[in-house]
């Protein structure tokens, strides 16, 4: 059964905008430590950054509160399996939530384009 689904679309010249007026203090806010480790590995910081905000935005929106109610962006994060497909990775009061939820299983998708990001999330529940 399907407990929840989110979307987000960004516009990655808006995270741009960002990233150039703030740096790296807005990837810190975004990004868990595994994540910065990555970006930090990365050409294009600014379509990094929109995708991972957009992916947490949508898991937020799935979850039910959106980034809000104690789950913070460093609580959702996203990383990939072997074939690098995305997958979803809670802490703290995220992955509290998920349990009381009783969340079984999750999906996201994350596709991107030079102008925009987009990301989808499902939970559900056995």
């Amino acid at each position: 059964m399907i407990v929840g689904i989110g979307t987000d679309i960004i516009q990655v010249d808006r995270i741009q905008q960002i990233w150039s007026r703030i740096g790296q203090r807005f990837a810190q806010r975004i990004l868990t430590v595994a994540e910065l480790e990555e970006f930090e590995t990365k050409k294009n910081k600014a379509a990094f950054l929109a995708k991972r905000f957009s992916a947490k935005e949508a898991i937020a929106k799935a979850l039910g509160t959106g980034i809000a109610k104690g789950v913070t962006f460093q609580n959702v994060g996203v990383g990939h399996d072997e074939l690098g497909k995305p997958l979803i990775l809670l802490s703290g009061a995220a992955l509290d939530l998920a349990n009381r939820l009783e969340i079984s299983h999750h999906h996201l998708s994350i596709t991107d384009e030079r102008e925009y990001v987009v990301s989808f999330a499902v939970f559900e529940r056995s």
